[in-house]
């Protein structure tokens, strides 16, 4: 066992979509791979100089969407974008001001039902959702980034694709369906191997 400093700590973390109002109320679209949920109350990590962030702080609705792994080169093509203009200081080597990340990224828009931010409908799962609190994160390595902060949202409805149900049911078949994992930077599927279940005797 060696002592180690990874430059990040994404030991293979779920990829989202965030959709978020601007303030034209366009919708702007931000990868994230910091979020958890317990029960229907997730939080999501942002860092502070993210256009997700300001988003959230001035309209308190956003859509969590779900990307499948073969929409990983969708999703990457978003990572070098922002929707703040112009790009922060910290961000400007390899960042760029993009408007339309929908189209940047090759996404199509979907209404909401119950919120402004529309869906992005390619994702297989969508989740809207409103803001319950913002809080500050703390940290030296995290301030060095600009600082963070954790928006805690509760899911207002979830909208899933049927061929991931279980025979028409409301449940998520894992067999089926797997998340984008964003393992140190790079893209992976879960295992097609279940190894157990919780709960099981």
């Amino acid at each position: 066992m060696r002592t180690v400093e990874p430059k990040i700590l994404y030991f293979g973390t779920p990829v989202a979509l965030i959709s978020s109002l601007n303030e034209d109320n366009s919708t702007n679209l931000s990868p994230i791979s910091s979020f958890w949920a317990l029960g229907w109350t997730m939080s999501l990590g942002l860092l502070n100089d993210a256009k997700l962030a300001e988003n959230l702080a001035r309209h308190a609705e956003c859509v969590v969407n779900l990307p499948s792994p073969s929409m990983w080169q969708m999703v990457e093509k978003l990572a070098p974008l922002t929707g703040r203009d112009p790009v922060p200081e910290l961000k400007s080597k390899q960042f760029r001001t993009e408007k339309d990340k929908f189209a940047a990224a090759g996404f199509s828009r979907l209404d909401s039902e119950s919120v402004r931010p529309v869906r992005a409908a390619e994702c297989p799962v969508q989740m809207e959702a409103r803001v319950l609190s913002l809080h500050e994160m703390g940290g030296k390595k995290l301030a060095e980034l600009g600082g963070g902060l954790v928006a805690v949202v509760e899911i207002l409805q979830v909208h899933a694709s049927e061929e991931f149900l279980k025979d028409g049911s409301d449940h998520i078949d894992p067999n089926k369906w797997s998340p984008l994992v964003y393992n140190f930077r790079h893209y992976y599927n879960l295992s097609d191997t279940e190894l157990g279940k919780t709960f099981r005797a």
